[in-house]
């Protein structure tokens, strides 16, 4: 066992990683104020009693035609506008998390602030030309911040020594929940005092300004940081030579963000009639199973350094969180009568299926040694590979017969 003493603890308030933490804050809470306020404005922005879902065209009065410019947007549009910039946020998670073990944080993360931002301030004009340019602008939108959310993670791998790995990321994320609070706070009174365009401009001024500071406040490693001290220098490099909490954590941090992803787009989709209750469950569960089997082939064939191994294991590890949409609510949809008695038979499958896995994968490493790793991903891969043919085959999303409630009538 290491005998050393570890070097002393640098004050908290004081120091640079928690500066770095405060400044994500910021950030965040400008991603989710740019995310959400279009809730708060649209209220504004189609407050007319003219027939609504003909045109474009705006309904002004005299002395408010530049402050708070109305259209006749039907509801349907306006609730696609609303939800769009989820659909941007779901295609970039996957890039963004590969691309953050290649090209620079500092950029990344600056740059998709940045376009965000931009996207954000663009917004009122868009609408003067159409609701599909204000849709387009919000999936780029939505695009550019999953991007900013999901590579910031990736900052702590070399600022938050591991015993306060949860406390920096738990402050930066903090973010997202004082974010909406700001908007519900202020947005009215922007909206009554200089129109609802200024929201955009606002908001979108901010995340501009921000970004702007991050490219010249943020250093990618402390060892290159100007500003910061020996001793937390010292403390950071030091305690992060026993790194392995940190990168253990990550898996679970990005399995967690895609969980809630999954269960929000399968209720758009099914709320918005996209797809049909019984797509949505076997869509989910094809992402959910399908996208670790190919990450682990991708960890076996394409990871050549340190980082792509990272990045490799958390998407295999995380991705399967997409079944949280699919078949781990299953049983909900077939058989809600009897959805605990069900559910606990299934975890009792599911914790066997673990133990076995377990007991196996010993077995192979220790009789194995020339590459008992290869075998254990293909086991697994063939496993997800099977079970979801199984479960395309013969899934179901309709209450089923044995799980309806019988009513006794008597003549």
């Amino acid at each position: 066992m290491d005998n050393q003493v570890p070097p002393r603890k640098v004050p908290n308030f004081c120091s640079i990683r928690y500066g770095i933490a405060l400044f994500l804050l910021l950030c965040n809470v400008i991603i989710m104020s740019q995310r959400v306020c279009m809730s708060l404005t649209m209220i504004t922005m189609v407050n007319s009693t003219e027939p609504r879902g003909l045109s474009n065209t705006s309904t002004k009065e005299p002395q408010d035609n530049i402050k708070n410019p109305v259209y006749n947007w039907s509801t349907e549009i306006q609730g696609i506008m609303l939800s769009s910039i989820f659909y941007g946020i779901l295609i970039s998670q996957i890039p963004a998390g590969y691309l953050s073990g290649i090209y620079s944080l500092k950029k990344m993360v600056g740059s998709a602030l940045f376009l965000s931002s931009l996207f954000t301030l663009l917004i009122p004009l868009a609408a003067e030309f159409g609701e599909a340019l204000v849709i387009i602008c919000r999936v780029i939108q939505g695009l550019f911040q999953g991007i900013a959310l999901t590579t910031q993670q990736v900052v702590w791998i070399k600022w938050a020594p591991p015993l306060e790995q949860v406390r920096l990321t738990s402050l930066s994320l903090s973010g997202l929940l004082l974010g909406p609070c700001v908007v519900l706070l202020i947005t009215g009174f922007i909206c009554d005092s200089l129109g609802w365009p200024m929201v955009f401009y606002i908001f979108g001024a901010c995340g501009c300004a921000l970004s702007l500071l991050w490219f010249v406040l943020f250093y990618e490693d402390p060892k290159d940081h100007p500003c910061i001290s020996k001793s937390e220098k010292e403390y950071i490099t030091s305690a992060l030579t026993q790194q392995n909490g940190l990168l253990s954590s990550l898996p679970h941090l990005f399995a967690w963000i895609f969980a809630i992803l999954a269960g929000h787009m399968s209720d758009v989709f099914l709320s918005r009639n996209i797809l049909s209750l019984l797509a949505i469950r076997k869509l989910f569960t094809l992402l959910g199973l399908l996208l670790p089997a190919l990450f682990s082939l991708c960890l076996l064939y394409l990871s050549s350094s340190f980082h792509g191994t990272m990045i490799f294991l958390i998407l295999a590890n995380a991705t399967g969180s997409f079944c949280m949409g699919g078949i781990l609510i299953n049983v909900l949809d077939i058989a809600p009568r009897y959805y605990g008695f069900l559910k606990g038979f299934t975890n009792v499958i599911g914790l066997t299926g673990g133990l076995v896995a377990s007991t196996v994968t010993g077995m192979i490493l220790s009789q194995d040694q020339d590459s008992p790793w290869l075998k254990i991903f293909f086991m697994m891969v063939a496993n997800n590979v099977i079970s979801l043919i199984f479960y395309l085959i013969f899934a179901k999303a309709e209450i089923q017969d044995w799980a309806k409630e019988t009513q006794n009538t008597y003549l």
